[in-house]
Formats: structure tokens, sequence, C-alpha cells
């Protein structure tokens, strides 16, 4: 199966019109020459909306009857709930133990069944369950329509912001990264699409060295407090990000709580610790990176309420 194509994306940017918001590009206070994608102010908190959208549309209308399945630390289990709601679809979301509660309340209220498992059996749950009922597996990154529908969030900042010279996007199971990479790249290929991911769950940089996936065992993994970076690439988006990602930095937990604080403070966006690892790269590790006009996707605003309380007190 071949790459995700600049028509792909576009054409997914028509199937989720009217039901995802296009979010503004947002200069910052603090830095002159970055702006923010903040996707944290979709209906359910982040840019998984955009893939799950796509998705859904793409279906068959008998195969949708059956259902929609999926496997989430929880945003894009919330996305999936959403667009199978407005499709009038059932969903089902198995959700890893440990996993934010205010990201699985909010999947049972968008009208989603909620089945919790421990990390290593997520996937394994989620196909079962599609064996027993004929349901449609909707994987949350590892999939031609969740990359193309990612990729509308590169899209939209070069229409919005022609002239960017570097894009900076989030890596955890690289969909919005393999999106936004084929997106900026196809219309402006000279921009610099850079992956940022925690240095405790650092598995697509080793990917990206020895060209292969590499897994991190979940104990390694859960150390950082970016839950939604906690998964391994797959052959499909390591695929993409290898011809298309023009590098990868890595940011330490004292960075990404350091990032959510300034994000809360002066840019006045309610943001979760994955979400602020592109802002960290940019506050921590400019040598590292590209100068110029840049923008940081900032993926999602689903946050604990006590861990959002201490990165805002912090001195």
């Amino acid at each position: 199966m071949g790459l995700v194509s600049l028509a792909d994306i576009r054409a997914a940017a028509v199937d989720i019109a009217g039901v995802v918001t296009r979010t503004p590009l947002m200069p910052t206070p603090w830095d002159a020459a970055l702006w923010l994608k903040p996707e944290s102010l979709q209906p359910v908190g982040s840019f998984k909306l955009r893939g799950a959208t796509h998705a859904v549309a793409r279906l068959d209308p008998a195969v949708r009857l059956r259902g929609v399945v999926t496997h989430s630390s929880g945003n894009h289990g919330q996305a999936l709930a959403y667009a199978a709601r407005a499709a009038g679809v059932p969903c089902t979301v198995v959700v890893p133990e440990g996993a934010p509660r205010v990201k699985v309340d909010r999947i049972r209220a968008l009208g989603a069944e909620v089945v919790l498992v421990p990390p290593a059996r997520r996937l394994a749950e989620a196909e079962r369950i599609v064996a027993g009922t004929g349901a449609t597996l909707v994987p949350p990154f590892d999939d031609r329509r969740i990359i193309a529908g990612q990729g509308t969030v590169g899209l939209e900042i070069v229409e919005d912001l022609p002239d960017v010279e570097v894009v900076l996007v989030p890596v955890g199971g690289g969909g919005l990264s393999s999106g936004v990479a084929t997106a900026v790249k196809g219309l402006r290929p000279s921009t610099a699409v850079i992956g940022v991911e925690p240095l405790l769950a650092a598995d697509a940089r080793e990917s990206l060295a020895v060209g292969e996936v590499v897994v991190w065992d979940v104990e390694r993994t859960y150390r950082t407090s970016a839950d939604g970076l906690r998964t391994h690439l797959s052959a499909l988006t390591l695929a993409h990000l290898r011809e298309r990602l023009d590098g990868i930095v890595t940011v330490t937990e004292e960075e990404i709580g350091a990032a959510m604080g300034r994000l809360v403070r002066d840019a006045r966006l309610v943001v979760e610790p994955s979400a602020a690892v592109a802002v960290a790269a940019r506050l921590f590790r400019s040598a590292d990176l590209p100068s110029g006009r840049t923008v940081a996707v900032v993926t999602g605003g689903n946050v604990d309420p006590t861990l959002l309380a201490q990165v805002v007190t912090a001195p």
C-alpha cells in the first residue's frame, strides 16, 4: 500500500467540513516568529476528530450499521465516539487502564461503550470485539484514512501562513506527523517539518535511526506524562516519516511542564502534556531546530484538572 498523497488530504478536507473546526493560527506574545495551531479548540478537545470523521465518512453505509471499534488512550476514542454519534453509528472504545479519567468519562458521555483493559491488551481486545460483532476497526493512527484526515492540519497551516518555514509536530503513533508532513511538503517543499516526542518515550527517534519500527515496552513509555505519545509507530507511519519528516527532537518532562505553564498563562490555552511538546522544543531546543517562521501544533486540551493546577501554580 502506497503513501498518502496531497490529493488524499484535500479529499479529507471536504469530508470533514462542517464537523471539524478550522482552528486559527495564533501568534505568541513571547516569540514573534512562533504561531500556535490550537487543536485543543476542537469540539472534542483534540486533532483526533479530523481523522475519525474522515474514517467514518469513508465507510460503506451498510458497513457503518455494524458499528466502529477502536483502542485509544482517550483522545482518539473521544473523537471516534463523536464522529460515530454524528453519523448514527454504534461505537466501542477499548481504553488502557491508567488513562486519564477525564478522557474516559468524556468518551462515555458521547455515547460510546468503554472497555478497560491492561495497556498491553488494548489491540487484542479491540480485535476480539470486531471478530464477535462484525464492526469495523478504526485504528488511532495506522490507517490511511486517519493519516489523511490528520493531514488537514498541515493543509490549513500552509493556507493560513504561506511563508511558514518550520512546522513542529508531536509524534506518538505517527498519524498526525505523517499527515502534516505529507501536506506541508506537498504544498511547500522548502518548509522543514520536525517531529517532537518525550525523551521518556523516544521510540520514534530510535525507529527512524535504525530504519524499522522499534517498540518500547509499556513500563518504559508510561514514565512520561504525555500519555497521548506513548504509542509506537507502525510500518505505515514509519514509511511516511522516513520519506517526509526532516528530523526529530526530544524534550524532558520538566520542559513539557514548563511549556504547559507558558501556554496556559500566556497563550490562555488549556493543554495536556502531549500538546505542549512542540512548544517545549521551541522554548528549550531552539539550537537543534531550523530558524524562521514556525508553527507549533498544539494537539489537545483534555488534561486532568489536578495536573493542570500543578502546572499553573508551579514557579
